[in-house]
C-alpha cells in the first residue's frame, strides 16, 4: 500500500478556523446550534483536513476513526497488535495502514491515543522520550478519568494536548458508530484554542461537546461509571433473581425460563427498567417508587429474606442500594434501621 504524504505543518489557529467552517459544524442549523457557512449550502463535500493516526484499533479507537473519516478527515494509519484489533482496523478503516506506533505518531496531524487508562501515561512518556511526535501535532486521548495533565511529557515538546472522551459504552459492533451521533463527549484542553478544536472535532463526529475542567475529570468519570457500569450490575442481578422466581412450569405455550439472554426474565424486566430510567432522567428524584420509598419495612424485610435464600451477595447489593434510596427519599426511619442491620 502506498503511503499517504506527510502534510505540511499548519498553525493551530488555521486548523481551528478550518474545522469551525467545516460543513459538519452548523452554527445556524436548528438541530445543532451552529451557523452554516456559505459553502455548506452548496452540498459539496468538505475536503479532508487532518491526517489522523490512531494508536490502538480497539472498540473506541476504531469507532472514532470511522466517525472522523465520515467527517472528511483521513485516517492514514493505525497501530493494532491483537488479532481482534487488526480485524477491527481492517473492517472499520479498510483504507488505513497497520503500522508501528512510532510511525503512526510521526506522520499524524491529529494523533488519537485510544489505549486503556492504565497504559496512557506510559505511552505518553514513551512517545515523548522517542521524540517521534512533531511539534504542532494535536494529540488527543479518549480516557474518561484523565485530563490533559497525563499528556504533559508530550505538551513540553510543542504538541496541542486534548482529552476527548465519548460518554458511551462500546461493544465492538456496528451500533458503536451510530451511537456516537447521540453521545456527549467530555472535553478537557490546556487553553481556549484547544477547547475550540476539541469542540469542532466532536461536532464533526456528530456528538455534543461538554467542557470538563481538569480537576473534575475523576469525578466526571466516577459519575459516568456509577450510572452505567453499576446499572448493568443491578440489571443482571435482578435478572438472576427473576429466573429463580419464574422457575417451574409456565403458562401454555410460554417460553421456558433459562439463563440465555433475551428470554422471559428480560422481557418481564425490560419495560419496567426502561420506564424507570426514562422517569429518572426526565423527573429526577420524584421518579422514586416502590416499598423503600414508601417506607414499607415489612415488604423490604421480605425482600431481603427472599434474596438471601437465592444468593447472599444479591441480598447485600439490594441492602446497600436500598439504604441509599431510603436516605434520598427521607423514608420511614424503621426502614433505614432495618437496612443498616440495627
Amino acid at each position: 500500500m502506498t503511503k499517504r504524504p506527510v502534510p505540511a505543518r499548519r498553525d493551530w489557529n488555521d486548523i481551528e478556523r478550518t474545522l469551525l467552517t467545516s460543513r459538519s459544524v452548523n452554527p445556524d442549523d436548528a438541530t445543532s446550534g451552529y451557523p452554516i457557512s456559505s459553502d455548506q449550502h452548496s452540498g459539496d463535500p468538505a475536503p479532508a483536513r487532518l491526517t489522523v493516526g490512531i494508536v490502538s484499533a480497539g472498540r473506541v479507537g476504531s469507532a472514532l476513526g470511522a466517525a472522523l473519516e465520515r467527517a472528511g478527515h483521513v485516517v492514514f494509519g493505525v497501530a493494532a497488535i491483537s488479532d481482534a484489533s487488526v480485524r477491527r482496523a481492517r473492517t472499520r478503516l479498510p483504507d488505513s495502514e497497520i503500522l508501528p506506533v512510532e510511525e503512526v505518531a510521526a506522520r499524524s496531524e491529529l494523533l488519537l491515543l485510544a489505549v486503556p487508562d492504565t497504559e496512557l501515561a506510559g505511552l505518553a512518556r514513551g512517545l515523548a522520550s522517542a521524540k517521534v511526535v512533531r511539534p504542532g501535532t494535536i494529540v488527543a486521548h479518549t480516557s474518561g478519568a484523565n485530563g490533559v495533565g497525563v499528556l504533559a511529557p508530550l505538551a513540553e515538546s510543542g504538541v496541542l494536548p486534548l482529552a476527548i472522551h465519548p460518554a458511551m459504552t462500546f461493544t465492538g459492533h456496528d451500533e458503536d458508530i451510530t451511537r456516537l451521533s447521540n453521545a456527549c463527549f467530555g472535553i478537557t484542553a490546556a487553553d481556549e484554542i484547544g477547547y475550540a478544536i476539541g469542540q469542532a472535532l466532536v461536532i464533526e463526529m456528530g456528538g455534543e461537546p461538554v467542557r470538563v475542567q481538569e480537576h473534575n475529570r475523576a469525578l466526571y468519570h466516577a459519575a459516568l461509571a456509577h450510572g452505567s457500569n453499576h446499572l448493568v450490575t443491578v440489571i443482571v442481578d435482578a435478572l438472576a433473581a427473576l429466573r429463580v422466581a419464574l422457575d417451574g412450569p409456565g403458562l401454555l405455550g410460554q417460553q421456558i425460563v433459562d439463563d440465555q439472554p433475551n428470554g422471559l426474565a428480560e422481557r418481564l424486566l425490560a419495560p419496567l427498567a426502561s420506564a424507570a430510567l426514562d422517569n429518572a432522567l426526565r423527573r429526577g428524584q420524584s421518579a422514586l417508587t416502590g416499598p423503600v420509598a414508601r417506607g414499607d419495612a415489612d415488604a423490604v424485610a421480605a425482600h431481603l429474606a427472599a434474596l438471601e435464600s437465592v444468593d447472599t451477595r444479591l441480598a447485600e447489593g439490594y441492602r446497600a442500594l436500598s439504604l441509599r434510596t431510603a436516605e434520598r427519599a427521607g423514608t420511614n426511619p424503621a426502614v433505614i434501621e432495618l437496612l443498616k442491620g440495627r
